[in-house]
């Protein structure tokens, strides 16, 4: 309860921040960060072409380990096709996403948003959400709260089946 005290006041930023309200179509939010692994990503510049799943997850969220790692198989099945996976842990420190990933495997990019600005500009309020990026860097929808293997993969396929999206 904490935790998500502590994030709700992280992603709460200034009081007279308002709350970003963003729909399908808009480009997505740009935004340069660390890599865990090493480097740096610039999003959605370094993903053009692709569609995205642009998942935003802390190591205290009930669903985050199991759906993070049940999305991998799907990336890895789907990358050919045009699927990419970019993972933002929200407001926690190297040490806690390192703790957090290493059973998991993933090969993803994990990007670190310590201060929460990037959740915030995705108007992430609660974990995990998923954001849907077609491959022309606009926003297709969101997956909000737990989702199962199925759905993630009903999503992508939707949308790599797009003509432009």
């Amino acid at each position: 309860m904490l935790f998500a005290l502590g994030l709700a006041s992280a992603l709460a930023g200034c009081g007279e921040e308002r709350a970003v309200a963003l729909k399908a179509g808009e480009p997505a939010p740009a935004f340069a960060r660390e890599l865990f692994a090493g480097g740096r990503v610039n999003f959605p510049e370094d993903y053009r072409g692709r569609v995205v799943m642009l998942r935003f997850w802390a190591d205290w969220c009930p669903y985050c380990r199991k759906e993070m790692a049940e999305i991998d198989p799907l990336r890895r099945r789907l990358e050919g096709r045009g699927l990419a996976v970019l993972a933002v842990n929200v407001a926690q420190d190297r040490d806690t996403v390192a703790r957090f990933l290493a059973p998991l495997g993933i090969g993803y990019g994990v990007a670190l948003d310590p201060e929460g600005t990037v959740a915030r500009a995705y108007g992430v309020t609660s974990l995990p959400v998923t954001w849907l990026v077609g491959r022309d860097g606009r926003l297709r929808g969101k997956i909000l709260g737990a989702a199962s293997a199925e759905l993630f993969e009903a999503r992508a396929l939707e949308l790599l089946g797009e003509g432009g999206g």
